[in-house]
């Protein structure tokens, strides 16, 4: 059974940093692109960054230069860390495994929120 399970979100202030969290379990972890989303109320999901095991990273525009991502694939996890957040940011926060070799399954998590706000 395939779970991603995300953590660290919370309530903190602008300018503030936070560090998200996804481990994954029930997939072959090199062979996925690994990604993290976000969702506003009110507005589409959409993608915040993604990076293969090669580390090939992408990332939105609006987040470039203050997040970054990055993936631990001995302990099948990826790292969202977020640096200089602000009120525009506020999202409920989903980590994805995307499938790219020898298939072409998807995964989601649950979701951790992050709010800013002073």
């Amino acid at each position: 059974q395939v779970q991603l399970v995300e953590s660290g979100g919370g309530l903190v202030q602008p300018g503030g940093s936070l560090r998200l969290s996804c481990v994954a379990s029930g997939i072959t972890y090199t062979y996925y692109k690994m990604g993290w989303y976000r969702q506003a109320p009110g507005e589409q999901r959409e993608l915040v960054a993604t990076s293969t095991a090669g580390f090939e990273r992408t990332y939105a525009h609006s987040v470039q230069g203050r997040f970054t991502i990055s993936r631990d694939d001995a302990k099948n996890t990826v790292y969202l860390q977020m640096n200089n957040l602000k009120p525009e940011d506020t999202a409920l926060y989903y980590c994805n495994a995307r499938q790219i070799r020898f298939g072409d399954a998807s995964y989601w998590g649950r979701g951790t929120q992050v709010t800013v706000s002073s």
